[in-house]
């Protein structure tokens, strides 16, 4: 192995303001082949699906994570390759597109909230409420079709006042068992010119690919201002913020992977245990069934 994979040099810590130019968009290989690789994404996954059905069985969490990353990073082909060995019963996957009129009559929060995981679940956003302070910073028209009240636009403080919402949103999810990891998948900006080529020369991935791609490659800097300012605001000890280079998919799927892992075995999570009562009952259950003709 060419490296060993320790998830704090990648998260962002609450307070830090984050600088993406020091942030590298591809790192040490932590495998040294694509057989390691194979077996070491393979354990974690294997390790992720055994502690998901106790994390299912223990029913005290919830657990979300959170995707966000621009065009060609690789969001989708990480959730279908990290969570491949997860109990479709135990995960949920969210896609987040344009809003729908009727998302466009309630607040900002409120459609992603209704897609929340339970307790004991998976909950997987592709994309997710940050969208609102991302692509609508890059592009603001979009707020004024929010229906947002005109004296709230003007008083200059919109973002402030989204990232406050979405930490006492976080905050508030955290103080009522819900987990949070969020990863920006950090793809430069040549790798994503390539990603989009193959694309483009590939029928079979014709289909990934639209001139609105590249309509927002042009906003490339605006977009990497808006990831440093939402990071830097949103990154806290309860809901952190990893930052993963991203050109080497195979070495993301391992450090991402890692991080959930982490993540779940520092829960204590365990299969509860039967008392007294319930023993008995197990057992009257068990003498009902061996007595079956």
């Amino acid at each position: 192995m060419n490296g060993v994979i320790s998830p704090e040099a990648y998260r962002v810590h609450e307070g830090d303001k984050l600088d993406l130019s020091r942030h590298p968009t591809i790192g040490k290989p932590v495998y040294s082949s694509k057989k390691e690789y194979h077996d070491m994404l393979q354990q974690h996954v294997a390790d992720l699906s055994e502690i998901q059905e106790v994390h299912y069985a223990d029913n005290r969490y919830a657990v979300l994570l959170v995707f966000q990353a621009m065009d060609a990073a690789g969001k989708d082909s990480m959730i279908r390759h990290v969570m491949s060995g997860v109990n479709p019963q135990g995960c949920q996957v969210y896609s987040f597109k344009h809003p729908s009129p009727q998302e466009l009559d309630h607040d900002f929060l409120w459609r992603t909230t209704c897609c929340l995981p339970e307790r004991g679940r998976i909950g997987i956003f592709n994309r997710s409420y940050y969208e609102e302070v991302l692509i609508v910073r890059v592009h603001p028209e979009i707020l004024e079709r929010q229906g947002i009240p005109e004296a709230h636009l003007k008083n200059g403080d919109v973002w402030k006042e989204r990232y406050r919402s979405i930490n006492d949103h976080e905050r508030h999810l955290y103080r009522n068992g819900t987990r949070i990891l969020k990863f920006f998948l950090h793809l430069s900006r040549e790798e994503q010119r390539r990603r989009f080529l193959e694309r483009i020369d590939n029928p079979e991935k014709n289909w990934k690919f639209s001139m609105t791609d590249i309509a927002e490659r042009a906003h490339w800097d605006e977009y990497m201002k808006a990831y440093e300012a939402c990071i830097s605001a949103t990154s806290t000890d309860h809901a952190p913020w990893y930052v993963i280079p991203a050109d080497d998919k195979k070495n993301a799927r391992l450090l991402v992977s890692r991080i959930i892992l982490d993540m779940f075995q520092g829960l204590g999570l365990r299969f509860a245990e039967a008392d007294g009562e319930r023993k008995k009952e197990l057992q009257e259950c068990r003498r009902i069934l061996c007595a079956e003709p």
